[in-house]
């Protein structure tokens, strides 16, 4: 279970703190405060998910393949939050890139 369990928690962590560094922007009209309060509010569930993912990890996972799960998926998180939720066009380039950088960390923790 924690084989798949924790590059899922990882990858939800990411999603949601894409959304804590990107998602205020689609809400320019608001003001800096309420950005920083929701990002913030957004930011404590992330955290945990993150902490009791990698915590959970050790023994199934090294500490550095986990860190590659979660940052190449923070990475991949930003780059799908900014094309569905804020409408950025993404070339073929980006997504070549966002798609090797997934390739990455396959290498990096396939045994």
């Amino acid at each position: 279970m924690v084989l798949y369990a924790v590059p899922l928690m990882l990858f939800a962590s990411s999603l949601l703190m894409a959304f804590a560094w990107l998602g205020h922007i689609r809400f320019r009209h608001k003001g800096f405060l309420f950005a920083l309060l929701v990002s913030w509010f957004i930011v404590l569930p992330e955290y945990l998910l993150n902490i009791s993912a990698i915590r959970w990890g050790v023994g199934t996972y090294q500490p550095s393949e986990m860190a590659a799960m979660n940052l190449s998926s923070g990475v991949i998180c930003v780059a799908i939050v900014a094309k569905v939720f804020l409408g950025e066009h993404l070339n073929r380039r980006q997504i070549s890139g966002f798609f090797l950088m997934g390739l990455g960390v396959f290498m990096v923790v396939l045994k």
